[in-house]
């Protein structure tokens, strides 16, 4: 019978996982704590299999079916020990002492009744199996039930002093004890560390079972995190558009004005565009264009009376495309923030390559240093917001870095900085040296004009550039 039949003990083994050990999280982990319980079940049988030559079959009297009865009960307590003490190592039971303490008086009785017997009813050739067998499973599953493995070697060695005490109390001379001593001591160090191993190994699993599933969790969580961050990103930025030009609209409508019309048609197709940005969001397949964002951020803050200039000392075409999305999603969020907090009049924006192409620099500064007094008395909150520590974890993966914060004349200050590698550091510096040849003119050097073109603007802001004529 094959394992792909899914039947019989092979397919038994591949569906353990549904079955009574649905305690265990993975199946290979499950498989691994059956392997070492049914282990602990063999040892104990193998206790009772080890002995029945010697104690079978009975001859006269009753002290062979006596021994034999001993045995089979010890080994049966062994195995219930082993048993609960691993559900306990697993932290799935609690500590079952007082089976410990049952396992553990047994056997100290066996051994003086084995030591007893020796040279009258227990011959000694029979002794020394005997004793071996019961020391060596004993302690094996008392250590199962220890908390420390120091605790365990306490174990052997009283065991082995307890063993040459009765065996001298009995009579049977010092070389009798120290034999004894010795083959107590052999069986019950293997058996002791046999039993942790296993005991060990099984506990190693299910940690390692434990870390993956919290890593699947972490990763959720981060992605979760991620969809927050680009949410916030895509929809600040639109909201406040669509706040700007609704108050816009009321006044115009208070006034009778007609353009008030344009302007809700205009609020009611960004709000189309911002639903068609979340879906590309939730897809995953949104990325922010450097481009489009620069143009799209002079478009918006000259529709709320914000004179914008963008200073370009390299292209973003020279820049990798990881470092132009990061950017892209910087500038988007500097325009929110300049939209929603302060009173700025002018914001400049500059983009370069520095210190010989191996650093993008993004500055994004205006003259509207935030007022928590003002945000409270105008109903903003005055909690502090998320958006640049969304930008601080995209930049993380880039090794970027962002200081935000005012600076002399009253100005408020975003900037940004991002390693390059060598190929987009070449490039960029390329491009800077060559910016005349492809830079876009403007009276002021190193300024591009409002007027000058750029590349296919944004929809979702492309139609406020007749802002200012209202």
């Amino acid at each position: 019978m094959t394992e792909t039949s899914g039947h019989g003990l092979a397919g038994w083994w591949q569906r353990r996982s549904s079955l009574a050990m649905a305690k265990a999280p993975k199946s290979d982990t499950a498989k691994v704590h059956l392997y070492t319980r049914w282990t602990f079940a063999s040892l104990g049988g193998a206790e009772v299999g080890m002995n029945v030559g010697t104690l079978l079959p009975f001859g006269a009297g009753p002290v062979k079916p006596a021994l034999f009865l001993m045995i089979v009960v010890h080994a049966w307590l062994c195995v219930q020990l082993s048993s609960r003490a691993l559900d306990w190592r697993l932290g799935q039971a609690e500590r079952p002492v007082r089976l410990l303490l049952a396992v553990a008086g047994y056997s100290a009785a066996a051994l003086a009744t084995l030591l007893a017997l020796r040279g009258t009813a227990v011959r000694d050739e029979d002794f020394g199996v005997l004793l071996l067998a019961v020391s060596g499973f004993g302690l094996g599953a008392v250590a199962m039930g220890l908390r420390t493995a120091r605790h365990g070697v306490r174990a052997v060695l009283g065991t082995v002093g307890g063993t040459v005490v009765v065996a001298l109390l009995a009579g049977k001379g010092w070389a009798v004890a120290l034999l004894c001593a010795a083959g107590v001591t052999a069986m019950g160090s293997l058996f002791t560390c046999a039993y942790l191993l296993s005991a060990w190994m099984v506990s190693v699993v299910w940690e390692l079972d434990a870390a993956r599933e919290a890593q699947t969790r972490l990763a959720v969580a981060e992605e979760r995190l991620r969809f927050g961050r680009d949410m916030h990103d895509v929809m600040g930025r639109n909201l406040a558009v669509i706040a700007l030009k609704s108050e816009l609209a009321v006044q115009l409508a208070e006034r009778g004005r007609p353009e008030a019309i344009a302007q809700m048609t205009e609020v009611q197709r960004i709000a189309r565009e911002s639903q068609r940005e979340v879906r590309d969001v939730v897809r995953g397949y949104r990325e922010a264009n450097l481009h489009t964002e620069l143009d799209g951020a002079r478009s918006v803050l000259a529709a709320a009376g914000i004179d914008c200039r963008i200073e370009e000392a390299a292209t973003g075409a020279a820049l990798p495309a990881e470092v132009q999305s990061a950017l892209g999603w910087v500038v988007r969020e500097a325009t929110t923030n300049v939209l929603r907090h302060g009173d700025a009049r002018r914001c400049t924006v500059r983009l370069s390559v520095r210190e010989r192409g191996s650093e993008a620099l993004l500055t994004v500064e205006n003259d509207g240093v935030p007022d928590p007094a003002a945000d409270a008395a105008a109903g903003e909150p005055t909690r502090p917001g998320t958006g640049l520590a969304g930008l601080r974890e995209r930049l993380v993966a880039l090794d970027g870095t962002l200081e935000a914060g005012a600076v002399a004349g009253g100005c408020f200050r975003l900037t940004v900085r991002v390693p390059l590698p060598k190929a987009g550091a070449a490039a960029g510096a390329g491009t800077g040296a060559g910016a005349g040849a492809g830079a876009v003119t403007s009276p002021v050097p190193g300024v591009v004009s409002p007027s000058a073109p750029l590349p296919s603007p944004s929809p979702s802001v492309s139609a406020l550039d007749d802002e200012m004529a209202l």
